[in-house]
C-alpha cells in the first residue's frame, strides 16, 4: 500500500518541531552549499515530499549527484541571477533592461551546459537527467540574445542594421566636435582656465576664466565651485552639439525598440525560460545535498513502504520498524565538528521507548537524532547514520523538548509542556514520531510518573512511534510487563564518573544522581542522609539498574576485546595465507625452472641420438657439412 500522507499531515514539521529540531539550522547549511541565489532561496524552503514515490525520487536525485561527485565530475553549478521579478514583466510585455536580458542569457547558456552534461550521463543518473531537463529550442533564443550584446555586455551595433547606422552618425558628428574643440583651444588658449574640454548635460564645452568669458562667444551651461571658470558650449558648435543630441535620443529609442524586440522573443518562450530557472535551481540544491552528504558522511537510508501496516492496532503485536538507524548521530553535532558516539536505533509504530539515565549523557541528543532523521527523508536528504539504515515516511513528528515558558501567557514551565501534550495527544496516530523530552517533568514526581505512563499508554494506543527521556522509575518499569514499551540507557562509567554517551538498548539508565554529586563534592555526611530518605524500593530498583548498567558495560568491553582479538586473527591469518602464497609461488618458480632445465638437457641428448644414428648410416651431420 502507497503511503500518502492523511489529513493536516502534509507538512510533517510544525513550528514547534522546526524550533525543538533546530531544523532551519539544516536548511541553512544545505543553502551555505548551494551556488546561486535562487538555490539558496529554494534550498532554505526545502519543501517535503507528500507520497513516498516522490521522497524515493528525490532520494535517487541526490545520491545521483553525489555518486557524480565522488567520480570527480559535479554537477555543473554557477551563480544566475534571480529572474522571476523580470520574467512577470516579460509577460505582460514589458521591456527587459541591458542587465536583464543579459542575465536571461546566462541562464540560459547554464541550462544548456547543465543539459549538455546530463544528456552524456543520462545512463548514470537518469533520475536528474529527467528532473533538471531543459527545452533544447532555447538555444535558439540564447544565439539571438548573444549575437545582441558584445563581450563587453553593451548593446551591440550589429543588434540592428539602423542602430549600426545611427552609432556610426555619432561618432561622426562626434569627431567633427572634438576637431573643433582642439581647433578653439589653440585659438583662445589665452582665455581658457585649461587646455581640455569636457561635457556638461550633454553639451560640449570648454573651461573659459570667468573675467574673460565676455569674450568668447558662446553659451554658459555651468560654473565651477569657486566661481573661477565658466563651461562654454561655443557658438560655432551649437548646431553640431543640436544635432548630436538629436542622434544620441535616436540612438536610444533604437536601443528601447531592440531591448523590446528581444524581450518579446524571450515572451515567446516564457514558461519553458521559467522552468529552465526552476531546472537549475533544483539541479543546484541536489549538488548542495551532496556536498552535505559528503561533508557530514550522510548515507542513503531505505524507505520502508509497510513500516504503518495494521494502523490503529494498539495489542502490541510486531510490527515492521518504521525507524533503524545504525551507528545513527546528531547531524547538527557532526556539522559543529563536535565528536559524536553513535548509536543503534530502532523503533517501530505503536510503540515506545523509554531513554533514561544520568542528565548530560545524550538522551536528549538521540530525541533529535531520530527527528532529524525523519525530517531529512521527507525533504529528500540523506542521514547521519551507516548504510543499512532504515527511515519511513512520518506522517509528522511532534515534539515536547526543551525549557519552554510563555511568559505571555502567564505560563509555568510545566504548564507549558501539559499544554503541548493535549496538542500531540490530538494530533497523535500511526504515522506520527513523538518524541518527549522530560515526560511529565517539573512537578510532584508520583503525580507526574503517573500522567507520564497514561500519556505513553495513550499515545502508543493510538498508534504513534514514541520516543521519551524520564528520570521516572515508575516508565522504567513499564516495559517489565508490557511488550509495547522498551527500556534504553544512555552509559555512566561509575569509574570515572562520567557519560558514555552511548545508547544501549534493552537496559534501563541509572540516573547517577548521588554518584555525580558525590563527584562534584556534596560532604559524605549529605549522601549519607540523602540514602537513608530513599526508599527502600527506589535503592533496591537504582542498585539494580546500576548492577545491570555494570554488567552490560563489562560485557561490552568483552565483546569489544573478543572483537579485536578475532580482528587480529584475521589479520594474522591474512598474513599467513600471504606467505603461504608466497611460499607457493616460489616453489613453483623452482619447480619451472628445474623442469626448463631439464627439457633442454633432454634436448641436447636427442639431438646428440640423431647424430650418432646419422653417422652410422653414413650420412653427414649438420655438423659435418660444416665443417
Amino acid at each position: 500500500m502507497e503511503y500518502k500522507p492523511e489529513g493536516p499531515f502534509a507538512d510533517p514539521c510544525p513550528t514547534k518541531t522546526r524550533a525543538d529540531l533546530e531544523w532551519d539550522r539544516i536548511l541553512e547549511a544545505l543553502a551555505e552549499r548551494c551556488a546561486s541565489r535562487a538555490g539558496k532561496r529554494l534550498a532554505r524552503a526545502l519543501p517535503f515530499a507528500s507520497t513516498r514515490a516522490e521522497a524515493l525520487t528525490m532520494l535517487s536525485e541526490v545520491r545521483e549527484a553525489f555518486e557524480l561527485a565522488r567520480a570527480g565530475e559535479p554537477l555543473p553549478s554557477r551563480d544566475v541571477a534571480e529572474l522571476e521579478e523580470a520574467l512577470d514583466r516579460a509577460r505582460i510585455g514589458a521591456a527587459l533592461a541591458n542587465e536583464e536580458l543579459r542575465a536571461v542569457l546566462g541562464l540560459l547558456e547554464a541550462a544548456r551546459t547543465a543539459r549538455q552534461y546530463l544528456q552524456s550521463r543520462r545512463q548514470i543518473a537518469p533520475t536528474l537527467y529527467a528532473a533538471c531537463a531543459t527545452n533544447p529550442e532555447l538555444d535558439a533564443v540564447a544565439r539571438e540574445l548573444a549575437a545582441a550584446f558584445d563581450p563587453d555586455g553593451t548593446l551591440s551595433d550589429r543588434a540592428s542594421p539602423r542602430l549600426e547606422a545611427l552609432r556610426a552618425e555619432r561618432r561622426a558628428v562626434r569627431d567633427r566636435l572634438v576637431r573643433r574643440l582642439e581647433d578653439l583651444i589653440q585659438k583662445h588658449e589665452d582665455i581658457l582656465q585649461d587646455r581640455y574640454w569636457t561635457e556638461r548635460d550633454g553639451r560640449y564645452v570648454l573651461p573659459v576664466r570667468s573675467d574673460a568669458h565676455e569674450r568668447f562667444p558662446g553659451i554658459v551651461h555651468a560654473t565651477s565651485a569657486s566661481g573661477a571658470t565658466v563651461f562654454v558650449e561655443p557658438r560655432v558648435l551649437v548646431e553640431t552639439g543640436n544635432r548630436m543630441k538629436m542622434v544620441d535620443a535616436e540612438v536610444a529609442r533604437e536601443e528601447l525598440a531592440i531591448y523590446a524586440a528581444l524581450t518579446a522573443r524571450v515572451a515567446e518562450d516564457i514558461e519553458s525560460v521559467a522552468a529552465a530557472a526552476r531546472a537549475l535551481a533544483h539541479a543546484d540544491v541536489r549538488a548542495a545535498a551532496a556536498r552535505l552528504a559528503r561533508d557530514l558522511d550522510l548515507t542513503f537510508p531505505d524507505v520502508p513502504q509497510d513500516a504503518f501496516a495494521d494502523r490503529g492496532a494498539s495489542d502490541g503485536a510486531a510490527r515492521p520498524a518504521s525507524i533503524v538507524l545504525h551507528g545513527g548521530r546528531h547531524p547538527l553535532l557532526a556539522l559543529d565538528g563536535v565528536k559524536v558516539v553513535p548509536s543503534d536505533l530502532s523503533m517501530s509504530a505503536g510503540r515506545a521507548m523509554i531513554v533514561s539515565g544520568p542528565n548530560a549523557g545524550g538522551k536528549t541528543v538521540a530525541l533529535k537524532t531520530l527527528g532529524l532523521a525523519a525530517l531529512m527523508v521527507r525533504a529528500g536528504l540523506p542521514v547521519a547514520a551507516r548504510e543499512g539504515s532504515r527511515v519511513a515516511l512520518f506522517d509528522v513528528v511532534l515534539t515536547d523538548v526543551g525549557d519552554e515558558q510563555n511568559l505571555h501567557k502567564n505560563l509555568s514551565t510545566f504548564s507549558a509542556h501539559v499544554q503541548n501534550l493535549g496538542q500531540i495527544l490530538g494530533e497523535t496516530r500511526p504515522g506520527a514520531l513523538v518524541l518527549l523530552d522530560e515526560l511529565a517533568g517539573g512537578t510532584d514526581p508520583r503525580e507526574g510518573e503517573a500522567l507520564a505512563a497514561a500519556v505513553l499508554d495513550s499515545l502508543c494506543a493510538r498508534g504513534g512511534t514514541v520516543v521519551c527521556t524520564t528520570h521516572y522509575e515508575g516508565l522504567k518499569a513499564l516495559a517489565l510487563g508490557d511488550q509495547r514499551f522498551e527500556n534504553a540507557s544512555v552509559g555512566f562509567d561509575l569509574a570515572t564518573m562520567s557519560p558514555t554517551f552511548r545508547l544501549v538498548v534493552g537496559v534501563p539508565g541509572a540516573s547517577s544522581a548521588l554518584a555525580v554529586a558525590r563527584r562534584f563534592g556534596i560532604p559524605a555526611a549529605v549522601l549519607e542522609r540523602a540514602e537513608r530518605f530513599l526508599t527502600k524500593e527506589a535503592v533496591t530498583f537504582e542498585q539494580m539498574v546500576e548492577k545491570l548498567s555494570a554488567e552490560r558495560r563489562a560485557l561490552e568491553l568483552a565483546r569489544e576485546d573478543a572483537e579485536r582479538e578475532a580482528a587480529g586473527a584475521r589479520a594474522k591469518r591474512r598474513e599467513l595465507d600471504g606467505e603461504i602464497g608466497r611460499l607457493r609461488e616460489k616453489e613453483r618458480a623452482v619447480i619451472t625452472r628445474e623442469g626448463e632445465a631439464l627439457l633442454a638437457s633432454l634436448r641436447r641428448a636427442r639431438d646428440d641420438l640423431k647424430a650418432a644414428q646419422s653417422r652410422l648410416r653414413g650420412k653427414p651431420t649438420e655438423e659435418d657439412v660444416r665443417a
